[in-house]
């Protein structure tokens, strides 16, 4: 077969073009929960950088993690829903893979900075007393910056080896967006390299930082279990609660999607990426802030601090 410069051709985004009317139920969704996303993290990263108490590494990383989000879907969303109301669901060579590796460095990134945030807590509950020596704000931008170091790197990895394959034809993407392996199989020769790199990435940037997070929960756990008082014991577990409850989100649905390249059943995996791919950003500031009082505190102030300024604006004029 004759190979293909894909360079001068578009990609066509299958999705669920052969439900048309579920397309239209799900770009409403999707923009209202795409909406609440940049609220939601734009929020509490205004929240964190303009309240003095915010300014702990916790919220530090949350700050990373909310910035991750927006990054993220912002990637992928806004021309998923231009093609749900669109006939015509194309994509160029270039944006295809700008917003693969777009995607996957956030994917990535997010899981070495769920480990860094799950050791956080670890020090917090564990060393409580040498917390601020040890978290302090060097070591906060260095393990950050690793992280984001991290993610950039796996994603250039595979979309290097990703783009290199030879193709013949085909350009039909059996998915909403330009996910890696729907990428991968439409090249026509062997992707046993990209398949085992894939895997080599899952288990470096999956079950790594997931071992990390669970190591750093059975030293909390242990802390957990010497605690006599019962509200001593339900504060320990208010502190790691939302941390604990997003990375049960994210990890699984993202273990489900990826662990397996070849996947026989394509129209279950597509409400499965969707699932990973907005509604986890979408919770992870609402899981932050529920029943979080220093958050909520920091709003009471912004919203006093915004009335009372419209207030003088209004008594000059």
């Amino acid at each position: 077969m004759e190979r293909t410069n894909w360079t001068d051709i578009e990609f066509i985004l299958q999705g669920l073009s052969e439900y048309p009317r579920a397309e239209k139920l799900l770009f409403v969704m999707c923009l209202l929960m795409y909406l609440v996303i940049l609220l939601g993290n734009s929020t509490l990263i205004i929240l964190t950088l303009l309240d003095s108490h915010l300014h702990t590494p916790m919220y530090f990383f949350l700050c990373n993690l909310s910035f991750l989000d927006i990054w993220y879907t912002s990637s992928f969303i806004p021309s998923m829903l231009i093609h749900f109301l669109s006939e015509k669901k194309t994509i160029s060579f270039t944006r295809c893979v700008v917003q693969m590796s777009v995607s996957y460095t956030m994917g990535s990134t997010e899981c070495v900075l769920l480990a860094v945030m799950a050791y956080d807590c670890y020090i917090a509950i564990c060393n409580p007393l040498r917390y601020p020596i040890i978290m302090n704000k060097a070591l906060c931008i260095q393990m950050a910056a690793l992280s984001w170091g991290l993610g950039f790197f796996n994603a250039l990895t595979e979309t290097i080896l990703a783009v290199q394959l030879p193709f013949c034809g085909k350009n039909v993407i059996n998915h909403f967006v330009c996910e890696i392996l729907a990428f991968v199989k439409l090249a026509c020769t062997d992707i046993s390299l990209n398949e085992i790199t894939i895997i080599l990435g899952n288990v470096i940037f999956l079950f790594v930082p997931l071992l990390l997070i669970c190591i750093s929960y059975i030293f909390i756990l242990s802390i957990v279990l010497r605690i006599n008082s019962a509200e001593g014991r339900k504060k320990v577990f208010s502190t790691c609660s939302a941390h604990i409850t997003v990375v049960t989100v994210f990890y699984g649905t993202i273990l489900f999607m990826y662990m397996k390249p070849k996947s026989k059943d394509a129209a279950f995996d597509k409400p499965i990426a969707l699932f990973y791919g907005i509604v986890t950003p979408m919770l992870n500031p609402i899981i932050y802030s529920l029943r979080n009082i220093e958050v909520n505190s920091a709003m009471r102030k912004l919203t006093a601090r915004l009335v009372l300024e419209e207030r003088k604006r209004n008594l000059h004029l």
